[in-house]
């Protein structure tokens, strides 16, 4: 193939994406603005292994961070408890804080863990069809009945009850510990403006849970994201993308902000489809009802990120601040009504020690409204929300405070302005039933294609969503190469 390609956006999806078109004989131009590069501590989530195969991405020093104890839990009269990804040890030190809870939790990890790799499977391939009408897509739907049927009849019964339900029902059912079911219950409320009592938090718990071992339910930190900017291939150009040019209903290329034209028979681009679609072209190539669509995407930021600077290792690997299932719920509450939660949920993990001898600690604060009722995420909001977290994290780890040499304090508004992520959500769209598979962002976009012939979408907010680092790319460079084929 000698077509030329222009990738907006260096974040991994869009590095995966370009990757995929230069490995098939492509001139791929990978279009990035250097004030935009991507945190480290948010390089989270399942590769799928066709990715780390296909890119080599072992070969070019690919490190997953899996460590263990893979969460610490504060308990409320002292003391921690660990889990670990020895499911039976696990079990031994839940059931000295609850007989119960010990005796349920390798049955818990195995259907759970059952439905995350049906999960799992799913998106390892392009979102299903449901009304596909053509062989490839019938197939592909009976495929997918038969590994929904392989469930077994429990894990059918599982996975029709458990996708709609609320994590706190869900956990309700099979624990007793408030520790436990609060530090469990976190991945499903994960960048989500709901609590833990809202419906299909549940599944958010799911999605985190695919491509983990059993009995783990935190995804693992990688250096993907640098391994992918150092691979050989896509040529890089910085510079921002001002408007792409669709001449004729077809992509013609993009413009620099500069005024400079780059011309492409194929364009792809990882922004939020709100962004992709209704700001860097025009929407008259765009039917009223896609634009409607497009615009009621969900995309609501409740997540601030702080980091702390550290003389030493703080002494634990992933340490979660969250009581209850109660206590994230009421956290919830001051969000919805644009209130920076007093008691926020706070997850703190720890990377390993830094060049120049640094101990990183990336701590996720939630929920922190985008949009704060009477005023502005300023710099005293910004402090305040520093004094809180650093107070929660001194009383469950006392040792932080007297090795704490600096601490950066990120906003919902300093995340959307410094990596682009829309009102500071990192998911570009939040993750929810009717956001999920073929509805993801929505459902005349699922596919990657835009109505613009060439234009393509690869971001966190196409299926299957961030939380799986480079699926979406992948998945979009594969349609682009067969449409191309096709166009043949």
């Amino acid at each position: 193939m000698s077509s030329h390609a222009i990738v907006i956006g260096d974040d991994i999806d869009e590095c995966v994406a370009a990757q995929y078109l230069a490995r098939n004989g492509l001139s791929v131009r990978l279009l990035h603005d250097r004030q935009a590069q991507q945190p480290r501590f948010l390089q989270t989530g399942w590769i799928a292994p066709q990715i780390v195969r296909d890119l080599e991405l072992s070969a070019h020093g690919l490190s997953i961070d899996q460590r263990d104890p893979w969460l610490q839990i504060e308990l409320p009269g002292g003391g921690r408890l660990e889990l670990t990804r020895d499911i039976a040890r696990s079990a031994e030190e839940i059931g000295k804080v609850n007989r119960h809870d010990g005796a349920r939790w390798a049955a818990f990890c195995e259907r759970m863990h059952a439905l995350a790799t049906l999960l799992q499977a799913m998106y390892a391939a392009p979102p299903p069809e449901p009304l596909a009408s053509t062989f490839a897509g019938r197939f592909d739907l009976a495929r997918l009945a038969l590994r929904v049927r392989g469930l077994g009849r429990q894990g059918m019964t599982d996975l029709f009850r458990v996708l709609p339900m609320s994590i706190v029902d869900l956990l309700d059912e099979w624990f007793e510990s408030d520790a436990l079911k609060g530090a469990l219950g976190t991945m499903g409320v994960m960048h989500l403006c709901q609590g833990p009592r809202s419906g299909g938090t549940a599944l958010n718990f799911l999605h985190h849970h695919a491509g983990c071992p059993p009995g783990v339910f935190r995804q693992p930190l990688s250096n993907v994201h640098g391994v992918l900017r150092a691979l050989p291939g896509p040529s890089m150009l910085e510079g921002r993308a001002l408007r792409v040019i669709v001449e004729g209903g077809t992509v013609e290329g993009v413009q620099l902000a500069t005024g400079e034209e780059i011309h492409a028979s194929v364009v792809l681009s990882g922004a939020h489809p709100q962004h992709a679609l209704l700001d860097v072209v025009d929407a008259a190539w765009l039917d009223p009802e896609l634009v409607r669509a497009v615009r009621r995407i969900r995309s609501r930021g409740v997540t601030a990120e702080v980091t702390l600077a550290l003389d030493r290792d703080p002494g634990f690997t992933t340490l979660t601040i969250a009581p209850s299932l109660d206590y994230m719920e009421h956290a919830y509450d001051d969000a919805k009504y644009g209130r920076m939660s007093r008691e926020p949920f706070i997850e703190a993990r720890y990377a390993g020690t830094a060049e120049g001898g640094e101990h990183p600690v990336h701590v996720h604060v939630q929920y922190a409204p985008y949009a704060v009722q009477d005023g502005t995420w300023d710099a005293e909001r910004a402090q305040a929300l520093g004094r809180t977290v650093l107070d929660a994290i001194a009383a469950a780890a006392p040792g932080i405070v007297s090795s704490l040499v600096d601490h950066t304090v990120r906003t919902p508004q300093a995340l959307e302005r410094e990596f682009g992520y829309p009102e500071g959500q990192p998911y570009h769209a939040e993750l929810a039933l009717d956001q999920f598979l073929w509805m993801r962002p929505v459902p005349d976009l699922a596919r990657y294609r835009t109505p613009i012939r060439g234009y393509y979408l690869c971001g966190p907010a196409m299926h299957p969503g961030a939380g799986v680092p480079g699926a979406a790319g992948m998945h979009a460079a594969h349609t682009v190469l067969r449409d191309l084929r096709t166009r043949k």
